[in-house]
């Protein structure tokens, strides 16, 4: 039992994520952590005139107070009762993951009758100016969205809970939720969000790069073109203004054999970017459907390989003590 207790809460919340996704009628912890950011950057807006360091001094309230409640619960929950507090971190844990939100979300776009209602489905998931995105724009927008996400929403939050728990999870999700609402390149946000910016970054690293090489393993098991995910990721992996987003972008494109990103609005304003992928084919509405199947099987050798590590080595330490 001492080797199974550690893993428990990952593996259950993942289950639960699975199953019955986001609760939207409830409140939720990310919700609440981009309420604390809204906030903050209105009292850093009005008391510093350095929007850099103001923008590192809201990062460091958020993560204090991100990681720093959930510890504290956790540790009265498990002071308390072992499975008490496992119970609660099970259900922490489960809220830190979006895979069954982004698939129910992209869906929307997939199953979508006309132009004008996949557009307001895709302007729930993406960052981008999408009024002037025909049917394939929004479709590459949806497409591209699950293939960031599967990293950033679903592997990276496992792997920092392999890491940490629940309080790694939350640590993470509070960095990229920032950088998601203050993180942009623009005149407003330049200064606020860099440190922002940069920790995401850095949070990110080795997470989108694991993903991809597990993106790619996933290709050759549900009969996409693994051998062509891997060539387009080697070629097109450092093709966005983000050292991590084009990592699982260009699995993506490579296995499915469409071209991605390009020229992309964002508050009005044109941002050049490069192509991913080669149009081996056009896009099509499946290729939502098939993005997600890379999401979840990719999602699944994550949890498999991270519940692994984890197992053997607080199962191992548990068991020593």
């Amino acid at each position: 039992m001492n080797y199974i207790i550690p893993v428990m809460p990952l593996v259950i919340g993942f289950l639960l994520d699975a199953m019955i996704g986001d609760p939207y009628r409830m409140p939720h912890p990310i919700r609440l952590i981009g309420r604390l950011i809204s906030s903050l950057e209105k009292f850093v807006r009005l008391h510093f005139r350095n929007l850099t360091s103001g923008g590192a001094f809201l990062a460091l309230i958020v993560l204090t107070l991100s990681a720093g409640i959930p510890f504290g619960i956790l540790f009265l929950c498990y002071h308390l009762n072992i499975w008490l507090g496992t119970g609660v971190e099970c259900i922490l844990c489960f809220y830190m993951l979006a895979a069954r939100s982004l698939y129910n979300e992209s869906m929307k776009v997939y199953k979508a009758q006309d132009t004008e209602t996949a557009r307001k489905a895709v302007s729930m998931i993406v960052g981008r100016d999408t009024e002037s995105l025909d049917r394939d724009g929004i479709i590459r927008a949806a497409v591209e969205t699950v293939a960031e996400n599967t990293s950033d929403g679903v592997t990276a939050p496992v792997i920092y809970m392999a890491l940490g728990g629940a309080v790694g999870g939350f640590f993470y999700k509070a960095a990229n939720t920032m950088d998601s609402m203050i993180g942009y390149r623009n005149e407003k946000y330049e200064k606020l969000g860099k440190f922002a910016a940069r920790l995401d970054d850095v949070l990110n690293f080795l997470p989108s790069r694991i993903t991809a090489l597990a993106m790619i393993i996933s290709s050759y098991l549900l009969g996409f073109d693994g051998k062509n995910a891997w060539r387009i990721w080697r070629r097109d992996r450092r093709k966005h203004a983000s050292p991590n987003s084009a990592q699982t972008e260009s699995v993506c494109a490579g296995a499915l054999g469409i071209r991605l990103a390009g020229d992309a609005y964002y508050f009005g304003e044109l941002h050049k970017k490069p192509f991913i992928g080669n149009d081996v084919r056009p896009i099509e509405n499946e290729d939502i459907r098939r993005a997600n199947r890379l999401m979840y099987v990719s999602s699944v050798i994550i949890l498999i390989i991270s519940a692994s590590l984890r197992t053997l080595i607080l199962g191992g330490v548990l068991y020593a003590a």
